[in-house]
């Protein structure tokens, strides 16, 4: 039986409280063992409508879960998705307050940006191609709410698909431009590589996550719009971060990006 709105309200509140206090939580699933994905997203709707009703905007979707491995290990056959905000943006190499971040790690992904909505019922390949208007390097800072990053699928989803913040490369390009699929990727921590990958670990091609966040937006009423931006995935393992961390993600045919992350002595300044 699905949860009560008490229990979900409840839950919602409790990372919301682990958000704004940077105390975690224990895992959702063993406080509410009732919990179905349909909670989970109901969940993240309710801190959805508390971030827009703080003055937030909502810039675009992320897309997780989408490198098989990881969707076997969370017992699911396929990805998440959560809600970008303006908050979490950040420009190459501008940087990163680790006070704003929840255990954080990076991810290197490719960033979508659309020219057109995607209104239309059951958004197929050639609308999302259409659609596009170009794709970016991008390095999305993950973070979770959940104490030691303990999550199972209701978790994450509940959590913003353990969202945190994002960077953007400043080199746009075409699709025509780049071969999204072969794309081989690494990132360097302080130029020693620390993660290596290609567009095809992300549900064999970047498009294929796009095609599939497309789809579950129609379906819900939410249709990507023109203007959205779209993180598609991850195309390597996810490596943690630590005060005064310098990431660098290469891409073949997209460029770079590049995460600088606030040092230890401003960690200390700033709680001060």
């Amino acid at each position: 039986m699905p949860s009560q709105p008490a229990v979900l309200a409840e839950a919602a509140d409790a990372l919301w409280g682990a958000a704004k206090t940077g105390h975690y939580i224990p895992p959702l699933r063993a406080t509410y063992p009732g919990l179905d994905a349909a909670d989970a997203y109901a969940i993240q709707r309710r801190n959805t409508e508390r971030r827009l009703a703080a003055g937030r905007r909502v810039v675009g979707c992320k897309i997780g879960l989408t490198a098989r491995a990881v969707q076997a290990q969370l017992g699911v056959d396929q990805p998440d998705f959560g809600v970008l905000f303006d908050d979490m943006s950040f420009g190459d190499a501008e940087p990163i307050s680790m006070q704003r971040l929840h255990q954080p790690k990076v991810e290197a992904e490719i960033a979508f940006v659309l020219g057109r909505d995607l209104d239309m019922g059951n958004p197929g390949h050639a609308d999302v191609v259409k659609a596009v208007d170009h794709v970016l390097p991008a390095i999305e800072i993950v973070g979770s709410r959940i104490a030691g990053w303990d999550i199972r699928f209701v978790d994450t989803v509940a959590d913003n698909a353990s969202s945190g913040a994002f960077v953007l490369g400043g080199s746009p390009r075409l699709l025509r431009e780049v071969d999204l699929r072969l794309c081989g990727m690494v990132m360097n921590r302080r130029g020693e590589p620390v993660s290596v990958g290609a567009g095809a670990a992300c549900l064999g091609n970047p498009i294929n996550a796009v095609v599939w966040l497309a789809r579950t937006m129609a379906a819900l009423g939410q249709p990507l719009r023109a203007g959205d931006l779209v993180l598609s995935g991850a195309l390597g393992p996810m490596v943690p971060v630590a005060p005064g961390d310098v990431f660098e993600t290469h891409i073949n045919g997209l460029g770079s990006v590049k995460a600088v992350f606030e040092t230890a002595a401003a960690v200390a300044k700033e709680s001060t």
